[in-house]
């Protein structure tokens, strides 16, 4: 017998370590050849590692949570004939899991420092099993099955991404959701719990922190009359066709894309560290989503050249691909303003955290009827029912005055008040 060691490869070009979201082996257990060791999270996807050798397993390196440098050891597998100590970083196979997980685009950083070398150790041994829970109705495979009894998970909380059948990307999710505190087992109403925050919660978690400590943040908040524009969307829906339904966001962008030529400090992204401002022409609009794994930003790219149809159409697509973990790192990076809401939870008005390294990003509120005093045409005014949203932006107030912010959406306004405008080139 030999012992084979799987080191971590070189995952992508200047990635420098990983973390360790999902380990699919423990010490012991037997593994085939192509068969599923763990999930490394990158800053750009979830990476799935996969065994080149068939084995049993006698080291892992880490929990999950931990991060393992690039060429360190990830396992140690006892093989039949000869081992191969000190396996080249290029062995395995490493297959991208369709299932990204950058929610802010890159900012520029100076090159990473690596981290220490990992040390694989031996592991503790294995708690005993959860009793297994089990529901006939539920359509998954008896790995799946075993994974969920191991950690305490009824399967009839977690919801399949498609088909019905529950995989393991679909616990992966369900993990990722609960340790941001989005879940509390049956059975545990009343008592403490401690949640290790990993993987993307966990990225999440340092951006939104960077962004904070690193921008001076200031908000603006403006009422909107959308009376008109709602009866526009409207009767464009009455007669939309095979086109798909549109909800304000669309003419919220057309508005937005029409008046940032005049404001091209708000499309734009700060390098604070070489102190560079870089001001777009296009507008890459990121689109803040709420998924089953956390929130994630997809891209429309060059919203400016999109009709109102067609923003629509992307919104749903990547919205769909977020949710459903089919996303790819191209979609989810390289934004230069980033759009946020709650939809019919947006509240009265918002104070969002920009998305760093960009230098604004706008809320729109839940639209709501209120009694309005309006021109009777005759010099006089009349109480009227009109729809009124707020609109929200936070702006880095090292790039962006509170003149320039309160102009913009001014200018945004004006255009969702009057929306025959948005029709017009």
């Amino acid at each position: 017998m030999g012992r084979y060691t799987f080191r971590l490869p070189d995952i992508g070009e200047g990635i420098a370590e990983a973390e360790i979201v999902a380990w699919h082996v423990k010490v012991g257990d037997r593994i085939e050849e192509d068969g599923r060791i763990a999930d490394m999270m990158t800053d750009k996807a979830t990476v799935e590692m996969e065994s080149p050798v068939a084995g049993t397993v006698i080291e892992v390196a880490g929990d999950v949570g931990d991060v393992v440098a690039i060429g360190a050891a990830l396992v140690v597998i006892e093989i039949e004939g000869e081992g191969s100590e000190g396996a080249s970083t290029s062995s395995g196979r490493v297959d991208v899991v369709p299932e990204p997980v950058v929610v802010v685009a890159p900012e520029p950083s100076p090159a990473p420092t690596p981290p220490p070398t990992s040390k694989v150790h031996q592991a503790t041994p294995p708690k005993p099993p959860t009793p297994q829970i089990s529901h006939a109705k539920v359509l998954a495979s008896p790995a799946v099955r075993s994974r969920a009894a191991e950690l305490g998970i009824d399967l009839a909380d977690v919801r399949a991404a498609e088909d019905g059948r529950l995989r393991h990307a679909d616990l992966d999710a369900f993990l990722a959701y609960n340790a941001g505190g989005g879940y509390r087992a049956p059975g545990l109403k009343g008592q403490d719990q401690q949640i290790r925050v990993i993987g993307l919660r966990r990225r999440i978690a340092e951006n939104m922190a960077a962004s904070k400590r690193n921008i001076p943040h200031f908000s603006y908040v403006e009422e909107c009359d959308v009376t008109a524009l709602e009866t526009m969307r409207a009767q464009l829906n009455e007669h939309r066709g095979d086109k798909p339904k549109l909800t304000p966001l669309p003419l919220l962008i057309t508005a937005m894309c029409k008046v940032l030529p005049d404001f091209p400090m708000i499309n734009a992204r700060y390098d604070d560290e070489a102190g560079v401002v870089t001001r777009y022409a296009a507008v890459h609009l990121g689109i803040a989503a709420q998924t089953p794994s956390g929130l994630m930003v997809p891209v429309i790219r060059d919203a400016q050249n999109r009709n109102l149809w067609q923003l629509a159409v992307e919104i749903g697509r990547l919205a769909q691909a977020a949710r459903n973990g089919t996303a790819t790192a191209a979609e989810l990076t390289g934004s230069t303003l980033t759009i946020t809401s709650l939809g019919s939870l947006g509240g009265v008005a918002t104070t969002p955290v920009i998305n760093r390294p960009e230098v604004a990003i706008i809320g729109p509120n839940r639209i709501i009827e209120r009694p309005m005093f309006v021109s009777d045409g005759m010099g006089g005014e009349r109480i009227e029912k009109r729809k009124l949203m707020n609109i929200s932006i936070s702006c880095d107030h090292r790039v962006v005055d509170g003149f320039d912010a309160a102009s913009f959406v001014q200018a945004v306004r004006k255009l969702l008040e009057t929306p025959v405008l948005l029709l017009t080139d």
